[in-house]
């Protein structure tokens, strides 16, 4: 998680190996150059320990600063000096790594009865979370809560996940919400996070696993059984009527253009007739004679070329073969002639 910076030099040993120094000067009586090798190596001292404040950040690291316990300010990656111990001390720390809490299972061990819940509608489900978060303000991470990416996020992210869980049924929670779950529960969290000064920030909530416990499993997966049979019979449902109700509509288009059609057909013929009708009446009123004849003849000409004709002489019935068919029709009766079309 973080790394506390040490001093690099020991001052202990330093003050042994000076008073060990001086003894061998005492013993050989050089007293006078005593206090000037004494104030060399003090000098010496005091460089080695203003250099052990020269420390390095690395990228996606911060280094919190303490000036006589109290804290100072943050820096970034790079290198810094700062006051040494006893009188200043750092904490470097990866801000940026993603680090991971499961609540509820250990690995692929559950946890019992960490995982089991009691959801809105009383019934009770087994479920398993996955956390993952990095460090968002290193003040608030290091220095005002115990242990906050243990015991407190560990904490929080299990009353969260109660929470949502507490507040809706149980097949929300096992099927159709299981999003909606993971969202709600990572606001929840950050929430109790920010309300904590952790400085920690949640970057992903994930269901592990969610189902029902043990006892009952068997009977929960009867019902999931039952709505995936109910799901795939409404999928052919759909598709079925995918496929007859475009090529009924079609049918029924078609239908209305040829009665549209039929219809303006019927209109046409029938608007023709009629104003023939009134031109004929109209020529019929202006020569009644005429117009009577020519009827007539028209009649005639329609009707007559498909009918056998017999033609009567009045003159001469004395004769019974008047006309003798060679068409095979019948034979002419006495006093009449026949003719074919």
């Amino acid at each position: 998680m973080y790394r506390q910076e040490e001093p690099e030099v020991n001052f202990e040993q330093i003050l042994e190996r000076i008073r060990s120094f001086l003894g061998r000067f005492r013993l050989s009586g050089g007293g006078g150059a005593i206090g000037f090798i004494v104030i060399g190596l003090l000098a010496v001292a005091a460089v080695v320990w203003i250099g052990t404040g020269v420390y390095s950040v690395q990228p996606g690291e911060q280094a919190a600063l303490r000036l006589l316990g109290k804290f100072s300010k943050t820096t970034e990656a790079g290198l810094h000096w700062f006051w040494p111990a006893p009188i200043g001390t750092r904490a470097i720390v990866a801000v940026d790594t993603v680090q991971s809490l499961e609540v509820g299972v250990r690995g692929s061990t559950p946890v019992l009865p960490e995982s089991l819940m009691i959801t809105g509608d009383e019934n009770i489900v087994d479920v398993q979370l996955q956390v993952q978060f990095d460090i968002r303000d290193i003040e608030g991470f290091l220095f005002r809560v115990v242990d906050p990416s243990g015991v407190t996020i560990k904490d929080a992210a299990e009353t969260a996940l109660r929470q949502v869980v507490g507040s809706r049924s149980i097949d929300d929670v096992l099927t159709t919400e299981k999003e909606a779950v993971q969202i709600e529960t990572k606001e929840r969290l950050q929430h109790l996070m920010d309300a904590y000064l952790t400085g920690i920030r949640i970057r992903e909530v994930k269901l592990l696993n969610v189902r029902p416990p043990v006892q009952v499993q068997d009977a929960f997966d009867d019902v999931v059984r039952a709505r995936e049979d109910k799901d795939r019979i409404v999928r052919l449902a759909e598709a079925y009527e995918a496929d007859i109700l475009p090529r009924a509509q079609g049918d029924a288009a078609r239908l209305r253009e040829a009665s549209q059609a039929f219809k303006a057909e019927k209109i046409a013929s029938a608007t023709g007739q009629a104003e023939r009708f009134l031109a004929i009446l109209a020529e019929f009123k202006n020569s009644e004679e005429v117009t009577r004849q020519r009827l007539y003849l028209e009649a005639m000409e329609e009707i007559l070329p498909g009918v056998t004709k017999f033609i009567i002489d009045t003159q001469d019935t004395g004769n019974l073969l008047q006309l003798l068919p060679l068409s095979g029709g019948p034979a002419p009766i006495p006093g009449f002639g026949s003719v074919s079309p």
